[in-house]
């Protein structure tokens, strides 16, 4: 059977690891570059079967993806957020919101249930979590006032204090509130939620941004956080630092007054998901 080029080199590394006895105290090992080679090499075959993509004059390998088939969300990638209540109007997160509608899209529902106002929220904690790369969603958002949905980073250390961003911060890739149609807030926070806490932003106008699917990502590099919409550039900023922490994603819907008057909407009402992909820079050796 023929092997494939991961098999052997990886076979060659475990074989470098091993002395070569030329005499009996005297033992030989492979020089550390050659590993280093071995090491790339593998690395370069595992993204020559990998999708790729091209953005700002890099490339871009992929990491992460979900197309939402199926009827079940898949639980080595997401997990439904806590249920917990979320907002200044006693709303909260519940299981019931957000569930598969077998024809390849995530549905993130709002609605009132027994009395209150829930909606739908998942996220990749414990199962992936990435430092840098580009993070990209395809969703159509919803159509009724009252609630925002959202897609957003967030990580252990966001609460972290005094280094800045670069330690922990929530990015807010999307935040789509209908009574401001067409406008889509892109928002970072750090030095937790206290006293400390830190913001920046911008609001971006995008005409028809409620009506059919849009694109929403972020390019988080060294040097930068790089937003996009329908892969147009809307905002770049460096905060107060980049973050260095990995972090995961976060997709979800809220019902506060900061979305408007909830009670003017026709509920249910849902964000459709048609996928999130996530990409890590292929950089040149």
């Amino acid at each position: 059977m023929k092997k494939s080029l991961t098999a052997i080199l990886t076979s060659l590394l475990m074989l470098g690891s091993l002395p070569v006895c030329q005499a009996a105290d005297q033992a030989l090992t492979l020089p550390d570059y050659v590993y280093d080679v071995v090491r790339q090499m593998i690395e370069e075959e595992k993204l020559s079967n990998t999708e790729t993509i091209e953005l700002n004059h890099k490339t871009w390998a992929l990491t992460f993806s979900d197309d939402f088939d199926g009827d079940t969300l898949d639980d080595s990638k997401w997990e439904r957020c806590p249920e917990q209540e979320r907002s200044d109007l006693g709303a909260y997160w519940s299981d019931s919101c957000s569930w598969l509608d077998g024809e390849g899209h995530l549905v993130i529902n709002v609605r009132k249930q027994d009395g209150r106002y829930c909606s739908g929220a998942i996220q990749t904690q414990g199962k992936f979590e990435q430092a840098y790369g580009y993070f990209e969603i395809r969703c159509k958002l919803q159509s009724e006032p009252g609630f925002w949905t959202a897609f957003w980073l967030m990580g252990d250390t966001v609460g972290n204090v005094g280094n800045g961003s670069q330690d922990g911060v929530e990015i807010d890739i999307m935040e789509a509130l209908k009574r401001e149609d067409p406008v889509i807030h892109h928002n970072l926070h750090w030095d937790g939620y206290g006293v400390h806490h830190q913001t920046t932003g911008t609001d971006v106008t995008v005409p028809g941004i409620f009506d059919g699917y849009h694109t929403f990502g972020l390019e988080w590099n060294e040097e930068a956080y790089i937003f996009y919409v329908d892969g147009q550039e809307t905002w770049r900023t460096t905060a107060d630092g980049i973050c260095t922490a990995p972090l995961f994603i976060i997709i979800s819907a809220e019902v506060g007054t900061w979305g408007g008057d909830i009670t003017q909407a026709a509920l249910p009402d849902s964000m459709l998901v048609d996928y999130v992909k996530v990409y890590q820079e292929v950089k040149p050796v």
